[in-house]
């Protein structure tokens, strides 16, 4: 039986780490919310119809070639890293055993992945994709390095977004005659639906906000609208980094700003699609 001593102490332990947490959670939004207004009251009075839809000239910069391009890119790596992360999120949550060391040797590699800085991704997308096999700086090169990128962030939240699915599902599915294929991919993957499209939307939202990769894989023309993937081109974080580089504040600043919208609407659209397609499903995950 706990002493009024000891009790006291516990309380007030649990009293200073409640606090600690409120005190934390606190900073973070505070954080937050200081960096979206800053970034907002600095770049949305620079907005305008000609930055974003004009026709780029070096007294009127635009966006129209950083947009086409950011869409090359998100389009191409997506299609790229989508189906091998799900074919091997798949693996890793229907068929692999946990404790072999084949499966072990997997995950070591993608955490080893998900924790490789950014500009050693753009080194070896250079070395592979721009030198040796002749792509030069391309869209199509940037596409597949942020393919690369982004594949740990995909095999990790289809294969959460798999194993959430009840177990009672799969043991009814078996126990109605199917086979282990038509489980997973008829049973599961749909049940897994809402977690697959949330972690393909948050790794769009790594593709617009990376700029050290494509500054050494696709190159920096901000002045021209690619014609193909094999172009050389530019995003909208290539973009910001152009425009504070060479004396574009205001343009930086709203560039900023709308690439901020960006990832926040993608963000908003991720949450709202993972509920109604649990609801949808019959379950929350």
């Amino acid at each position: 039986m706990l002493s009024v001593e000891s009790f006291k102490r516990r309380r007030i332990a649990y009293y200073g780490y409640r606090a600690g947490s409120y005190l934390s959670l606190f900073i973070s939004l505070a954080a937050l919310l200081g960096l979206v207004l800053y970034i907002a009251i600095q770049g949305a009075p620079e907005l305008s119809f000609s930055l974003l839809f004009g026709e780029y000239s070096s007294a009127h910069p635009s966006l129209g070639p950083a947009f086409l391009g950011t869409l090359y890119l998100i389009l191409i790596s997506l299609g790229v890293a989508t189906p091998i992360g799900m074919m091997s999120a798949i693996f890793l949550s229907e068929y692999a055993k946990g404790n072999s060391i084949y499966v072990k040797v997997i995950r070591i590699a993608i955490e080893t992945l998900s924790g490789i800085p950014s500009i050693v991704y753009g080194l070896f997308g250079y070395l592979l994709f721009v030198y040796y096999l002749g792509w030069g700086y391309s869209l199509l090169g940037g596409s597949f390095t942020m393919a690369l990128m982004i594949l740990p962030v995909l095999v990790r939240g289809i294969e959460e977004s798999l194993r959430s699915v009840p177990s009672s599902i799969r043991e009814a599915s078996f126990a109605l005659g199917a086979g282990k294929a038509d489980t997973t991919f008829k049973i599961v993957l749909p049940c897994a639906i809402p977690g697959i499209i949330t972690s393909i939307i948050l790794s769009v939202g790594r593709v617009l906000s990376e700029s050290a990769v494509l500054l050494v894989t696709v190159g920096m023309v901000v002045n021209k609208v690619p014609s193909t993937p094999l172009s050389s081109g530019t995003s909208l974080a290539l973009d910001i980094y152009y425009f504070s580089s060479y004396g574009y504040r205001e343009e930086a600043s709203a560039t900023s700003f709308v690439l901020l919208l960006l990832v926040l609407l993608l963000d908003g659209l991720a949450l709202l699609l993972g509920k109604l397609l649990s609801k949808g499903k019959g379950y929350e995950r």
